[in-house]
């Protein structure tokens, strides 16, 4: 169980803000025809975007924030670090493939389907490495962070594929696509400051001296408790 420094979740919280005020401020200085209900983020730093640098700005931001997310949680595996980290390169790469003004891109597609899977997927990885159920022979070793349990980690990759199931449908066949792709990408942004967050908790209960009890909310003290069925000992004898 290692510590979460307080610089990782400095920049986990800036991921979420960096990519609400980065949208807000381009999609500002675009001309009156641009619609944030109706447009994409990808818009913004395409071709023939006005200042298109703020938005591609934020992009490399938001892939720092997720690289460094990757560097410092432990807890959550590597499977999940490494999908999280390659979410992280993809978002960085995509001002490499900009969209164009008009139609679309193999490149800037593929590098946004690996984002999209990458950030989704990453949160399921813990479901796959860490070993299934508490540490029932260890009771002053912590037991999993809430984030990166079984039940919580599968469902919240399930939440992020069906946003992003949203927004393909609203690509092909709807009006709202940017709202869709917005909700999208902010659910992507929030979750790892809440699995660090989740991992900071789980450690600084460990380091005063207790463990994770097995619904997450109160600490244990870590010591076994005595069995009812075994008869307790009296004082020692002194020797005769």
């Amino acid at each position: 169980m290692r510590a979460v420094p307080n610089w990782a979740v400095a920049t986990a919280a800036a991921a979420p803000l960096l990519l609400v005020a980065g949208w807000t401020v381009a999609q500002a200085r675009q001309p009156a025809g641009y619609d944030p209900i109706r447009d994409t983020i990808s818009e913004l730093a395409g071709h023939g975007a006005t200042d298109s640098w703020i938005m591609v700005g934020c992009f490399v931001l938001l892939g720092c924030c997720y690289l460094a997310t990757a560097a410092v949680l432990h807890a959550a595996g590597l499977p999940s670090r490494f999908l999280l980290g390659v979410g992280g390169m993809a978002t960085i790469a995509l001002i490499a493939f900009p969209r164009p003004q008009v139609g679309g891109s193999l490149g800037h597609g593929t590098v946004a389907t690996v984002a999209v899977l990458a950030l989704a997927l990453w949160p399921a990885g813990s479901a796959l490495w860490l070993p299934r159920g508490p540490d029932a022979g260890h009771p002053t070793r912590p037991q999993r962070p809430w984030a990166f349990r079984r039940s919580v980690a599968l469902s919240v990759t399930a939440l992020l594929l069906a946003l992003f199931g949203w927004f393909a449908y609203e690509v092909t066949s709807g009006s709202r696509t940017g709202l869709a792709e917005r909700v999208a990408a902010l659910a992507v942004s929030l979750w790892p400051l809440l699995a660090l967050l989740s991992a900071r908790r789980a450690h600084l209960v460990w380091a005063a001296g207790g463990v994770v009890s097995a619904g997450g909310d109160q600490p244990a003290t870590g010591v076994v408790p005595p069995d009812p069925l075994r008869p307790a000992r009296g004082p020692a004898s002194p020797p005769a």
